[in-house]
């Protein structure tokens, strides 16, 4: 995907209102209808399987592989498809905002993030806080050449204790303004980013603290395997955030590229001490009654793992975040009933990326000798979901976010098939090794 530089179109959403308790109500009976038809279909499997292993493990096994992906597809499928996000009140704010950048060893990026953020068409003061974090190359160099060179109020501080978390926390001291957004140090944000941003919480309820932005990857043309986390970040990721974000609890608002009231942020402690300290804090303002909203239009791209290893060390990372939060909030207590909804869902994460990993893909590889135990023709029954959701978001994303930004899809069939057919087959043990690292406390480490 490439961003071009040109005014954005202004695209009017006409579809009826409908209230979110009713698109909650309709969307889980589509899906519970949507999973008593697979368990129909499903007995001659669930009675062929339970011959070789007991009842109980095949209804595990199945309900992991089957069942409940399926349920949560046909949920995710026709919440999209009542999905309608609320016109901005003014596309036009100038509150005064301050971003914050933790920076690590980034002397080959920095000063393009900065750039970029010359180059934004907001029109209210900003204040960037670079936060140097105990770098070893030049990265306080080129953000005071950024800072003499661009015209963007820049200020440079210096945090020594590593940890993400330090440097943020360190940045907030010095917030004094109303909003406060974070961009990863590798982030490029589209020309009109901030001013969508900042739109969208001025538009919102006042118990909204926070907006998470859009985030693709910049660096999809690097090889293949960055080929495919393209489409990860463009439908994957991006059709979770839209899920999350209609019913008012979008559960990461990502360091990566995010806004929230700052007075909300001091509220709550800043950010934890936590491997995924944007999940935990996110949990945390959650907790506090607020919601937390999601804005496709405010797109900003992020240089994505371009090796297995270095993808492996983010998922598990991600995946350890996420097990933070459930140690931190539970589910239940949350105020909410969409968020216990939502976050609930993670605690059935670990067993299906376990399911997955240990049953589903020594299955597949048995289907290829003809012995559908575990994989058969029933499991192919969630791919047409799949792909619904997947073509709703295509749409969406097309005609309703890269059009109105003048932004062009470029084409990637081939990081399609293998996202596809084999990214699951990848994400699902790496998550499964993160939860293997959190329960043993493993080393922590922030890239």
């Amino acid at each position: 995907m490439q961003t071009e530089i040109k005014p954005p179109i202004k695209t009017e959403y006409t579809k009826p209102y409908i209230p979110i308790k009713t698109k909650f109500i309709v969307s889980h009976l589509t899906a519970f209808l949507w999973m008593c038809l697979s368990i129909y279909l499903g007995l001659p499997w669930l009675k062929d399987l339970s011959h070789i292993l007991p009842l109980p493990v095949a209804l595990l096994i199945i309900g992991g592989i089957s069942y409940i992906p399926g349920y949560m597809n046909a949920f995710l499928v026709m919440s999209l498809l009542l999905d309608r996000q609320p016109p901005l009140k003014n596309q036009y704010p100038e509150d005064q905002i301050s971003v914050l950048i933790a920076a690590f060893n980034e002397e080959d990026k920095i000063y393009q993030t900065l750039r970029y953020l010359d180059h934004q068409d907001y029109h209210g003061k900003m204040k960037i806080y670079v936060i140097n974090n105990g770098s070893l190359d030049r990265t306080a160099e080129e953000t005071l050449r950024a800072k003499r060179e661009l015209s963007i109020d820049i200020e440079l501080l210096h945090e020594e204790k590593p940890g993400k978390f330090h440097a943020l926390n360190h940045g907030l001291t010095m917030v004094q303004t109303p909003y406060v957004i974070t961009i990863d140090a590798d982030t490029l944000l589209q020309p009109t980013s901030i001013r969508y941003l900042v739109a969208r919480i001025k538009s919102s309820p006042e118990d909204v603290c926070a907006i998470a932005g859009s985030v693709l990857t910049k660096n999809s043309r690097e090889n293949l395997w960055t080929r495919v986390q393209e489409w990860d970040y463009f439908l994957g990721i991006a059709s979770i955030k839209r899920l999350q974000g209609l019913y008012q609890g979008t559960l990461v608002a990502q360091g990566a590229y995010s806004l929230y009231k700052t007075n909300c942020i001091k509220a709550v402690g800043g950010w934890p001490n936590a491997i995924g300290e944007d999940i935990v804090l996110t949990w945390r303002l959650l907790q506090k009654h607020w919601k937390v909203y999601y804005e496709p239009l405010a797109v900003a791209f992020t240089e994505v793992p371009s090796t297995l290893k270095h993808f492996i060390r983010q998922r598990a990372r991600w995946a350890r975040g996420m097990i933070e939060g459930l140690n931190e909030v539970k589910p239940w207590n949350q105020p909410q009933i969409y968020i216990k909804y939502l976050t609930g869902i993670n605690l059935i994460m670990p067993y299906l990326d376990f399911i997955f990993t240990v049953c589903w893909i020594p299955g597949l590889i048995l289907a290829f000798f003809g012995h559908y135990w575990i994989v058969g023709p029933i499991t192919l029954f969630v791919l047409p979901l799949t792909f619904l959701s997947y073509s709703i978001l295509y749409f969406y994303q097309k005609n309703y976010v890269f059009k109105p930004l003048n932004l062009s899809i470029r084409k990637n069939l081939v990081g399609f098939i293998f996202f596809i057919i084999g990214y699951q087959m990848i994400m699902s043990p790496v998550s499964v090794f993160g939860y293997v690292q959190e329960l043993f406390k493993f080393k922590r480490n922030w890239k």
